[in-house]
Formats: C-alpha cells, sequence, structure tokens
C-alpha cells in the first residue's frame, strides 16, 4: 500500500541537506583541519546510521521531513546504505523522476515526506 503522506517541498529537503552538511564540515574541521574527504565520510556516516535507526538526519528532524519506504515503513539499515551512497554521487539526487522523487530514493525504493 503506498504511503499518503505528502513529499516533502523541495525547499525543505534542501534546507536539511545544507543543514546536514554544515555539521560535518564543523566536525570535520575541529577533528580533521577541514579534509574534504573527512568531510564526505562524516556526512554519509551520519547520513547512513540516522536515516537507517530513526528514519532521518539531524537536518531531516529540524524541518520537519523523514525518509520512508513507498509503502510508509522505516527504510532500515540496508536502504539508507543505498541511498547514502546514491546521494554521495551527487547526480543521482540531482536529477527527479515523474512523482517528484529523487533518482536516488527511486532507485532504492524511498521517498522524503512531511511529517509535520
Amino acid at each position: 500500500m503506498p504511503d499518503s503522506r505528502p513529499l516533502a517541498p523541495l525547499g525543505r529537503r534542501i534546507i536539511a541537506l545544507v543543514i546536514d552538511w554544515l555539521l560535518a564540515v564543523s566536525i570535520s574541521a575541529g577533528f580533521f583541519r577541514y579534509d574534504e574527504f573527512a568531510t564526505l565520510g562524516i556526512f554519509a556516516l551520519m547520513s547512513f546510521l540516522l536515516i537507517g535507526t530513526i528514519g532521518g538526519t539531524i537536518g531531516h528532524v529540524i524541518v520537519g521531513i523523514a525518509v520512508r519506504r513507498v509503502d510508509g515503513g522505516a527504510p532500515g539499515p540496508l536502504r539508507a546504505l543505498g541511498r547514502t551512497l546514491l546521494l554521495c554521487l551527487v547526480l543521482p539526487a540531482v536529477f527527479t523522476v515523474a512523482d517528484g522523487r529523487g533518482f536516488h530514493d527511486a532507485l532504492v525504493g524511498t521517498t522524503i515526506t512531511r511529517v509535520r
């Protein structure tokens, strides 16, 4: 059964991404002298762990969105891993499919929905 919650607006998704990236940059600057690979690794680790466990990153929680399977369930660790790897490649996240989801979400069977 498809999830009935509305797709999160693009603006909220971008704000959440910026928040998460700034957190990764801050940690990288504090511990790794702002090494670009450390920043990407921190971002990926935060995304994987938080989406796989609570269904959203810190940025997602702040702006009121969450990652869910298309049927509305929690994404779980495998979908979180696939989604994170594709997101870090950037291009799959830039392109969208017909229903407005990012290509990375469509490939792993997830969607970003508004939760408040």
